[in-house]
């Protein structure tokens, strides 16, 4: 059983990552994550069945479309998306699974969670990776320590 830290740590070590959920709207969550782990040297992926390109970038529909595939995965989409989700990143064999939320519901969801779980995926069910992607923003670092502090990041498996 591994804590927080040590998911993180795991999660960001990994150089090809996808971001389901970008959108071509680029002040959703999922834009902000995907330009911060690009901007951080990760090689990113956009994923979202309904656009061609984000962000200036080739967007896949799905994730066994990605060529060479990914190490992980940040879900930024609603919560009853994410099972369907992480069912994919089983069959291609994706070993890490990240749900964002920061506050309220996020894009987790209980029996994807539970999935990753019954499946030896890692996942990490909530919280958002820039709050811990260096250089962290303020912002980020103050959100980071107010979940801590009244106890809602996530517990990982």
């Amino acid at each position: 059983m591994h804590g927080l830290r040590e998911s993180v740590t795991d999660f960001l070590a990994q150089r090809r990552i996808a971001v389901a959920g970008v959108s071509r709207s680029t002040g959703e969550a999922a834009n902000l994550i995907y330009r911060k782990l690009r901007g951080a040297g990760y090689e990113v992926f956009p994923v979202n069945p309904s656009a061609d390109r984000v962000e200036g970038d080739a967007c896949y529909p799905e994730l066994g479309a990605v060529p060479g595939g990914v190490d992980g995965v940040v879900i930024a989409t609603p919560p009853a998306a994410a099972e369907a989700i992480v069912r994919q990143c089983h069959a291609l064999g994706i070993r890490r699974v990240w749900m964002h939320r920061s506050v309220g519901q996020g894009s987790v969801s209980e029996a994807a969670v539970q999935f990753c779980r019954e499946h030896g995926i890692a996942v990490i069910p909530g919280a958002c990776p820039m709050m811990y992607c260096e250089p962290v923003d303020v912002a980020h670092r103050c959100l980071r320590w107010f979940l801590g502090t009244i106890g809602k990041l996530p517990r990982t498996n």
